[in-house]
């Protein structure tokens, strides 16, 4: 397994595994139009616009196949998200290590909104939550989700 930086050519990569992964496991968790909001929030436009500014990561494994995507905007973590199919083998720990690193040298707190998929890992590394937020979505549903921080050791 390895961890790069995302180049323009990685963006349909990138919102393939997003699309995917938002489509696959969300809609367990998230009522339609939560789900919808997911889609529409990690758009092309936010992925180029991310990438431009160097803050896309992409996870590659052992075959070198890109299989998950991290973005990293100063002290916040963003849009980690896994292939379904390459889910509960490493890799997410592996990108939030990498992204918790790259922050903690800069920054001693980490912030993160954390999805109801995540939230369980997010726990067990340590996160707190800090916030709720409540946001109306299409079809009259609504999006809730936690933001979560982590604080460096002393």
């Amino acid at each position: 397994m390895s961890i790069r930086q995302a180049v323009l050519s990685d963006i349909d990569t990138i919102k393939y595994i997003s699309e995917r992964t938002i489509s696959e496991i969300y809609p367990h968790y998230y009522p339609e139009g939560a789900v919808k909001f997911f889609l529409e929030h990690h758009s092309e436009e936010h992925i180029l616009n991310d990438v431009k500014a160097n803050r896309v990561f992409l996870c590659l494994n052992v075959s070198q196949k890109v299989i998950g995507t991290i973005t990293i905007k100063a002290n916040e973590i963003c849009r980690l998200f896994v292939l379904p199919s390459c889910q509960g083998k490493g890799y997410g720990t592996e990108m939030l290590q990498f992204a918790e690193h790259r922050i903690l040298t800069k920054y001693p707190t980490i912030i993160l909104d954390a999805s109801l998929p995540a939230k369980k890992i997010y726990l067990k590394r340590g996160y707190k939550d800090v916030s709720f937020h409540i946001i109306p979505t299409g079809n009259q549903d609504f999006l809730c989700y936690d933001v979560m921080e982590k604080k460096t050791e002393s």
